[in-house]
């Protein structure tokens, strides 16, 4: 049985090469859960890390019963590494943050506050202690996304977000898509989203993944993509079947 159907709402943390966020990671997880909203639980995904974060992990988890971990064989990035904490989790409930802690855990109660009512609320990073030149850059590139995906979405690049499992789970999630959960949630039939401040802090530990090659040239040539796939993408409704223990469902897919 997959533990995290035992909770409502799981965290879902991906780590590359975080060594020294994760003992600040363990203290302020373990601090929030008993006052989180929603029975909730922590799912970390080691993206393949190269430094002592795996180990770390597995000691960190042994300590804390509502922990738990997968690791990956070898580095698949971001995305991917989201996407494997989503099939992973069976909660009803499926939020993501990052390892860096420049948003704080606590203000998930803020967005579980709303998620009844939304497919998916996400975080705005109100007042970002970023640097001007990587706060010019996330917002040419949220710009430019807006502009070709038409989600209304400010602030993508902001980490704390919640979602209804089933939605995250119709998501068709690759490579740098990551980018795009707004824009993705709304491809299916009656999706909707909302975005709320949240608070963001400057990174205190450990090394920043993004550089201006990732952080504009990716999200340019991620558009693209995007645009090409959304004419493509397939919602379909199922109103019965006759295989055990199956009910009627909605799902989406891409067309090939």
């Amino acid at each position: 049985m997959n533990r995290t159907s035992e909770y409502s709402f799981t965290i879902i943390v991906p780590i590359y090469n975080e060594e020294d966020n994760i003992r600040t990671l363990e203290d302020r997880l373990s601090a929030y859960l008993p006052f989180c909203t929603y029975k909730a639980c922590v799912l970390f995904v080691n993206d393949g890390s190269s430094d002592s974060s795996g180990e770390m992990l597995a000691e960190t988890c042994s300590r804390h019963k509502d922990f738990y971990y997968i690791s990956f064989a070898k580095n698949a990035g971001l995305s991917a590494a989201l996407k494997a904490g989503i099939d992973y989790t069976e909660s009803e409930y499926a939020g993501y943050m990052d390892a860096d802690l420049q948003t704080a855990p606590e203000d998930f109660n803020l967005l579980l506050a709303e998620i009844r009512n939304y497919s998916m609320v996400i975080g705005i990073r109100a007042d970002r202690k970023d640097s001007f030149f990587k706060n010019l850059q996330s917002r040419i590139a949220n710009g430019f996304r807006r502009m070709m995906t038409s989600d209304g979405a400010i602030d993508t690049g902001c980490p704390l977000k919640v979602l209804h499992t089933d939605v995250a789970k119709r998501i068709p999630l690759f490579k740098g898509m990551h980018r795009f959960l707004p824009a993705l949630v709304l491809l299916q039939d009656g999706a909707t989203y909302r975005q709320i401040p949240v608070r963001h802090f400057p990174r205190t530990a450990g090394v920043s993944k993004y550089h201006l090659w990732n952080r504009l040239w990716g999200p340019f040539a991620d558009c693209f993509a995007y645009r090409w796939m959304k004419p493509r993408y397939i919602n379909y409704s199922v109103a019965s079947s006759n295989l055990c223990n199956v009910e009627p469902t909605e799902k989406a897919a891409i067309e090939k």
